[in-house]
């Protein structure tokens, strides 16, 4: 009898990958940081082999000293849009990932706005044209490696987003697949006939020969050839926001979760209605409680997370994120400064991918203390944006929302989300929802649990944060952040 369900997170700054056993509680854990690469401004990628050598040196980590058989099942869950093209033949990629944050295709979708294509993309897809998705990126690829599209018309070549890329490593190249969260994310996939699209293939230039197959988020793909968990099924593959979204039990209408990672992305499921936004959120699909296609609307923030690691990473004012909830407490406010970090444009509600960040309202007085805290009340201040979006597009009205992802360790911010957004947060006591969502898929798919029922008495509520801040002061804070926003954005 297999004990244990093992999930592979991968992310954009990393790959966690979990030991889950059959009260849901992680029994082990191995986390590999990702190197990104910014060949130039706006450009993000990310070495498919790096991508696929860390998840492995991670699942090596975790099963260390387990017998055979003692995992049942794997499940994949990875960041979204990120575009990878790889020889079928040889399994070799043919050029650097492109990140989802990534903006070179910025001006091609422009292109394709201005030629009237918008309206019928959004029918099909629930998305805007945007250098966000995979679609211009295939496109851009195809065009600018070196004889690249004559072998992508031939099949010689193909498209997978990072669960595809993962899958095709762990079965040896026996599997060429993705799931319907994944393939509703890249502006080729009609999220109401649930099919790849052969106008958006035309449109966007992409080869249906390229394309994986579509199958369910909790099925079995096949089986791993990669040892030490040879002969082992994958059976569950979900988006890392729709696997969020199931983590946290937000599986039927009306219940809604905030993922705080490199990005942020709040998710409202909406069950069979797929709610069509007026104000910048996205329609796209997620998972019922039996991790069959349901709908759901999303608001993407681009740099979540991402800012407080530019904090270390670019300026040096922190060693780790964990030294920022002490700063920000250090001073009573941000003494006017906010951080808008639009270092990859701006997402939802905004979508403008011409802004660029900026720290306003510096003083001879600001000090290392005021730019922390700014940088976290910015994650607060975008998740609001979102949140009114989609209370004014009519999907959501008061209660609890989850929030889960690596940020939500601290306090002071989740206790900032709270006030800034009038509503109590809802902490679990596993914050890697992520790669829950993904072992919660694929168990269900072999009977490790049985059904849905069984999967919500395994999650636990850690902490509530109750919204006390008095709406004088709420309101005033967000005035000032829309401000800040309108002083860097192009189309605010």
């Amino acid at each position: 009898m297999a004990d244990y369900v093992l999930s592979i997170d991968a992310g954009t700054t990393g790959v966690t990958v979990l030991l889950v056993d059959a009260r849901g509680a992680v029994a082990r854990r191995a986390y590999g940081e990702l190197p990104q690469h910014y060949p130039r401004p706006g450009w993000v990628e990310h070495d498919p082999e790096e991508i696929a050598q860390v998840a492995e040196r991670g699942v090596r980590e975790v099963v260390a000293g387990l017998p055979r058989g003692a995992v049942a099942v794997v499940g994949i869950t990875n960041q979204r849009e990120t575009t990878i093209l790889w020889e079928r033949r040889t399994g070799q990629p043919v050029a650097k990932a492109i990140v989802w944050q990534c903006r070179r295709t910025a001006a091609a979708c422009d292109r394709l706005k201005e030629e009237g294509h918008e309206p019928e993309v959004r029918k099909r897809t629930g998305l805007v044209i945007d250098a966000y998705f995979s679609a211009t990126k295939i496109d851009w690829l195809l065009d600018n490696v070196a004889g690249l599209r004559p072998r992508a018309l031939v099949g010689d070549v193909v498209f997978g987003t990072v669960d595809t890329w993962l899958l095709w490593r762990l079965t040896g190249g026996r599997v060429h697949a993705t799931d319907h969260t994944n393939a509703s994310r890249t502006l080729l996939y009609n999220i109401h006939e649930r099919s790849w699209d052969d106008k958006l293939c035309a449109l966007f230039g992409v080869p249906r020969l390229m394309l994986p197959r579509v199958m369910g988020s909790s099925e079995v793909y096949g089986e791993c050839s990669f040892e030490p968990l040879a002969g082992v099924p994958i059976a569950g593959v979900a988006g890392d926001q729709q696997a969020a979204l199931f983590g946290q039990g937000c599986v039927g209408p009306g219940t809604l979760k905030n993922t705080y990672g490199t990005g942020c992305f709040l998710v409202q499921n909406t069950g069979t209605r797929a709610v069509r936004s007026e104000r910048g959120l996205l329609t796209t699909l997620a998972c019922d409680g039996a991790g069959a296609p349901c709908y759901a609307l999303e608001g993407s923030v681009f740099v979540a997370g991402a800012a407080v690691q530019w904090l270390r990473d670019g300026l040096g004012l922190i060693a780790s994120a964990a030294e920022t909830e002490a700063l920000a407490r250090s001073v009573p406010g941000t003494a006017g400064v906010y951080l808008v970090p639009a270092f990859v444009g701006l997402g939802a509600p905004y979508w403008d991918p011409e802004a660029r960040g900026a720290l306003v309202g510096l003083t001879r007085g600001t000090g290392r203390a005021h730019v922390v805290r700014a940088a976290l009340e910015a994650i607060a201040y975008q998740t609001r944006d979102v949140l009114d979006a989609m209370v004014a597009d009519g999907a959501t009205g008061g209660g609890e929302l989850n929030v889960d992802g690596g940020a939500t360790v601290n306090d002071f911010l989740m206790q900032f989300q709270a006030d800034i957004l009038d509503r109590p947060l809802v902490r679990p006591r596993e914050v890697a929802v992520t790669g829950l969502g993904a072992a919660y898929l694929a168990g269900l798919a072999v009977r490790f649990w049985k059904d849905a029922a069984g999967l919500a008495s395994l999650r636990s509520v850690e902490r509530r944060f109750e919204p006390s801040m008095t709406r004088e002061l709420r309101e005033a804070l967000y005035a000032g952040w829309r401000r800040a926003v309108e002083r860097v954005g192009t189309r605010t």
